[in-house]
C-alpha cells in the first residue's frame, strides 16, 4: 500500500527521519522502491540530468506528466511526488488548479511540489482546499535560479533568514503537508524544523531536517558533469558504465564478442534442408522471391 501523507506528517511526530529521492524511469523508481525510500519525487531536475539543459527552467509540464506517470505506474509503496515546472502555477490560481490537476490526473501521483514562499501561499491554499496534497518548496529555488544569480546559498544574512522562516509559516499555514528546504545554512534549517508542525526536507540544509532528498544521478555519480557540495557518491556508478561500455566496444572490434553464449543454434536438419535448397538455387541460376 503507497504511503500516504499522513504517513510522511507522523513520521515527524515519531521523529522517524524520512526519506527522499528522485527518479524519473521506471528502473530508477524500481530500484529507489526496492531500496526502502518512502517518498519519489519526479524532479524538474530531469531537465539538468535527463535532457541536459543547464537549469530547469526549460522542462515543460506535459514531460513532467510523461516522467511522473512512468514513476507512479511502476512503483507500489512510495509517495510519488509530481514537481510543477516553471510558470506552471505561479500566474493565477485557476491556471495552478488547472495543470495540478492534470499532475494528479494524468500522471497519478500522490502529491505535487510548488516551488516559493510567502508570495505562492494563497495558491497552495486553494490547491489543498480542492483536495491536491502540496509539498512547498523554499530557500534555493532551481526556477527562480536566474533571479538568484546562480545556485546560491539562501539565508546567509539575518534578514533573508527571517524572510525563509516567514515563507515556511507561510506554507505551513497554507496547508503544505512538507516543505523542501534547499540549500539553506545548518542552523537555519534547525530553526525552521523546529518551529513548524510538517515536515522539513532538506537538500544541502544540513542535518537537523526531518528528512534528505538527493538527486538520484548525484549520489550514484551519474550526472558528472557538476558534483554538488550538498551530495555524496554512494558508488561510482557512472565510471562503472563507462568502463562497461568501452570493454564491449573493444570485444566487437576485436571479435571477441558475441560468443557461442550469446548466439543462437539452429536444428541440424533444419540447416541441412535450407542449404540443400540454397545449393538448388545456385545449380538453376535462381534467386529467392523477393
Amino acid at each position: 500500500m503507497r504511503l500516504t501523507v499522513r504517513d510522511i506528517q507522523k513520521m515527524k511526530a515519531d521523529a522517524k527521519p524520512i526519506t527522499m529521492l528522485t527518479a524519473y524511469d521506471a528502473i530508477g523508481a524500481r530500484l529507489a522502491e526496492a531500496a526502502g525510500v518512502d517518498m519519489i519525487l519526479v524532479g524538474d531536475t530531469l531537465g539538468m540530468v535527463v535532457q541536459g539543459h543547464d537549469s530547469t527552467i526549460r522542462v515543460t509540464l506535459d514531460q513532467m506528466i510523461y516522467h511522473a506517470e512512468i514513476v507512479a505506474r511502476v512503483t507500489q509503496k512510495p509517495l510519488v511526488v509530481g514537481d510543477m515546472p516553471f510558470m506552471s502555477v505561479q500566474v493565477s490560481a485557476e491556471q495552478a488548479l488547472a495543470n495540478c490537476a492534470r499532475m494528479m490526473q494524468e500522471a497519478h501521483v500522490t502529491a505535487v511540489k510548488v516551488e516559493g514562499g510567502e508570495f505562492i501561499a494563497p495558491t497552495i491554499a486553494r490547491l489543498v482546499e480542492a483536495g491536491i496534497p502540496v509539498m512547498a518548496h523554499i530557500g534555493l529555488t532551481p526556477q527562480s535560479v536566474h533571479k538568484f544569480g546562480g545556485f546560491r546559498l539562501q539565508g546567509k544574512e539575518v534578514s533573508s533568514a527571517q524572510q525563509l522562516i516567514r515563507d515556511a509559516h507561510a506554507v505551513e499555514a497554507a496547508g503544505a503537508f512538507a516543505v523542501v528546504l534547499e540549500l539553506t545554512p545548518t542552523p537555519l534549517s534547525q530553526i525552521i524544523t523546529q518551529r513548524l508542525h510538517i515536515p522539513t526536507i532538506g537538500i544541502g540544509a544540513g542535518k537537523y531536517c526531518d528528512g534528505q532528498v538527493q538527486v538520484f544521478h548525484d549520489i550514484l555519480d551519474l550526472y558528472q558533469t557538476f558534483v554538488p557540495k550538498h551530495a555524496k557518491q554512494y558508488a561510482k556508478v557512472g565510471d562503472m558504465m563507462r568502463d562497461a561500455i568501452a570493454n564491449y566496444v573493444q570485444e566487437v572490434q576485436q571479435g571477441e564478442f558475441p560468443t557461442d553464449k550469446q548466439s543462437f543454434a539452429m536444428n541440424q536438419e533444419e540447416l541441412a534442408a535450407l542449404h540443400a535448397e540454397l545449393d538448388k538455387e545456385k545449380v538453376n541460376g535462381s534467386r529467392p522471391s523477393r
